[in-house]
């Protein structure tokens, strides 16, 4: 980046702030550029919009506010109009499509759509609404009810066993808990790499997720991550490999006569499952790392903040250590 004062060099900055969002505050990483001949400072657009999402995301995760994806999911499960569910649930006839495009509720609105969250809770608005919906309209919604009610369930159950019982957070990088797309993140690596070993996957899961949380202020796969004494690693791992269908392990030897677990799948990666800034991140990692072993992308990630700071203590790592890796 060069200056636009003098078209000089300029320094990345990153410090502890905080900021003051609907009467409340919150502490951010604060990203800018210093010039090096003017010391003065300045940000682009995108550390901006990742400055902002910081904050945005505090005030979601306080108040237990859905975040945009999860506002337009809920809609798509019963295959209705944005105005249809702001008529149902008592909004301005806008006010969902807002919702959906980043406006942040109020937190009455908020808990409304996080309660809906649950085909049950949803179905209570659906029949208190009743008199709004034709016959046909008032069927189908209830029909995608039970439907999307039995269908979740199960997709519950395997989300839970891989993600806990942690919601979206700052141990997260805020990102939405998908088993889809987590899913299709390691069919990216795994079609790259022609199958990648447990160790390494373990440190493209960190960067990837470390690195879209720095570039667009959330992570993507929505693992939480801990340092171990061999790097930072998802906290338990061994059930994201295991619990992911169509993804399998086999036990491989290398010319050191080294034994290690490599993932495989011959299910292609569903590139559509992916925005164009994510896709972005992925591509960025595997270009960072596709020379790298298991040894050498662990031997980086040793150097790697989020894990000198937390190494042996078993925590969860913060993702404002996103600021100051140094791989990548």
């Amino acid at each position: 980046m060069k200056s636009p004062f003098t078209g000089g060099e300029t320094i990345l900055l990153y410090e502890t702030r905080k900021a003051v969002f609907r009467k409340e505050e919150y502490e951010y990483t604060h990203l800018c550029y210093q010039c090096v001949d003017t010391k003065e400072t300045f940000t682009t657009t995108q550390m901006d919009t990742v400055n902002a999402a910081q904050i945005y995301n505090s005030y979601r995760s306080a108040h237990g506010i859905p975040y945009p994806d999860e506002i337009k999911d809920i809609r798509s499960h019963y295959a209705l109009s944005a105005l249809k569910m702001s008529r149902i649930l008592g909004f301005g006839d806008n006010q969902y499509r807002l919702y959906e495009n980043g406006e942040i509720p109020n937190v009455a609105n908020g808990r409304v759509l996080k309660a809906i969250q649950s085909p049950k809770t949803f179905e209570t608005f659906v029949d208190a609404a009743k008199n709004i919906l034709s016959d046909e309209e008032y069927a189908k919604i209830k029909k995608r009810i039970e439907e999307y009610e039995s269908r979740s369930q199960m997709d519950c159950l395997i989300s839970k066993l891989i993600y806990g019982e942690y919601g979206r957070g700052k141990y997260n990088g805020y990102a939405k808990l998908s088993v889809n797309k987590l899913k299709n993140v390691l069919l990216f690596y795994i079609e790259k790499f022609n199958g990648v070993f447990v160790t390494q996957m373990n440190k493209l899961l960190f960067y990837t997720d470390f690195l879209a949380y720095r570039e667009n202020g959330q992570a993507m796969t929505g693992l939480s991550f801990k340092a171990i004494q061999y790097g930072p690693v998802p906290n338990r791992w061994d059930r994201v490999y295991s619990l992911i269908d169509d993804i399998s392990q086999i036990e491989v030897g290398n010319k050191d006569g080294y034994i290690g677990n490599k993932l495989v799948s011959e299910m292609p990666c569903d590139i559509s499952s992916f925005t164009g800034e994510q896709l972005a991140i992925l591509e960025k990692v595997y270009e960072t790392f596709k020379n790298d072993t298991s040894a050498s992308i662990s031997k980086k990630s040793h150097d790697e903040l989020a894990w000198i700071d937390n190494n042996g203590t078993r925590s969860l790592v913060d993702f404002k250590y996103a600021f100051c890796m140094k791989a990548i």
